[in-house]
């Protein structure tokens, strides 16, 4: 029997292997958090319920992310869902922020009871977690699963997405 490690894909398997998780269909989502004074915030799209109760999601965070630590550190994260017709969100959150930048000037902002982590009121919805498990798997993304301890959804439609590939975003 094969290591796991030896297991390779070949250039043949990836067009199918592709196809096939270009069918899961996805969310976009701005993953906030905050540690003492600094906030940041970044689009995500894998994110995905795992448990009922506990309520729990997972998200997948792409390897060396300025977010990363900010979840590690104050444990917590929150996931507000993007409208189908919210470019502005889109367009400012897909981008890396410049050190020190606070990406949620000139956004309105929601501020639950429970944590207070950056919530954008012109979001469909969000959860608020509080960090249960971060996972650094062999991969370049790692996987955070949060315990929601508060949770909203504002109205309007959510983009939900299908891919041309499943190795492209």
């Amino acid at each position: 029997m094969a290591d796991r490690n030896d297991i390779t894909v070949t250039p043949e398997q990836r067009e199918p292997i592709g196809a096939a998780l270009a069918n899961l269909p996805g969310g976009v989502w701005v993953l906030t958090s905050d540690q003492e004074e600094r906030r940041m915030g970044m689009l995500v799209g894998w994110v995905q319920q795992m448990c009922f109760e506990p309520a729990m999601v997972t998200v997948a965070i792409a390897k060396g992310k300025a977010i990363m630590p900010l979840i590690s550190e104050s444990r917590r994260f929150a996931l507000c869902q993007i409208g189908d017709a919210d470019r502005v969100m889109h367009r400012k959150f897909s981008q890396e922020p410049e050190p020190h930048e606070d990406p949620f000037l000139g956004f309105e902002l929601v501020h639950p009871r429970q944590v207070g982590l950056p919530i954008l009121k012109t979001s469909v919805g969000y959860v608020e977690c509080e960090l249960s498990c971060h996972m650094d798997v062999e991969g370049d993304h790692d996987l955070f699963v949060g315990r929601i301890i508060s949770a909203a959804r504002f109205g309007g439609e959510p983009i939900v997405r299908l891919r041309e590939s499943g190795f492209e975003y």
